[in-house]
């Protein structure tokens, strides 16, 4: 039978694994510090410029004409709490990774999913401005791109 070593009373291998969790926890905190990790949990268009990647965009929705009625996460993100914090954590995930990896796109595009939130968002709040229009779609045509019409809506005019 092998006998490990005890270091403060534990032994090597349980050692090593407080070691890995301790370095994991660390490096964790230190990088939701550092990128401000908890200023996304809420709705505050400032946390969507933590990363100077989205300065443009922040600029544009400043001088856009839904300024002064929408946020960022009233169009991007689904309005239901919880479907709300999983696409925030989700999208959290994939901007870190691509922030980090540097493998994002320029200009910076919507994911197909997002373009779907983006415009679920917009036929809730305007469905009394497009009932009619979203009633008489061509028949198997179920998609609605409402930025392709409106795109300085929510980020002001192209520049």
């Amino acid at each position: 039978m092998r006998r490990w070593t005890r270091i403060c009373g534990l032994s090597l291998p349980a050692l090593l694994l407080c070691v890995l969790v301790g370095v994991a926890l660390g490096t964790g905190s230190y990088t939701v510090h550092y990128a401000e990790g908890f200023s996304y949990l809420s709705t505050d268009p400032k946390s969507c410029v933590n990363c100077h990647i989205m300065r443009d965009q922040y600029d544009g929705w400043q001088k856009a004409s839904h300024h002064a009625v929408a946020t960022c996460s009233d169009c991007h993100v689904p309005h239901a709490t919880v479907p709300k914090y999983l696409v925030k954590a989700e999208n959290g995930y994939a901007h870190s990774k691509a922030f980090t990896l540097q493998d994002f796109s320029e200009p910076i595009r919507m994911r197909p999913v997002s373009s779907n939130i983006l415009n679920r968002n917009c036929i809730e709040c305007h469905r009394d401005l497009v009932n009619d229009i979203l009633g008489h779609r061509a028949a198997g045509n179920q998609t609605t791109d409402c930025v392709r019409c409106h795109a300085s809506v929510g980020h002001g005019p192209p520049r």
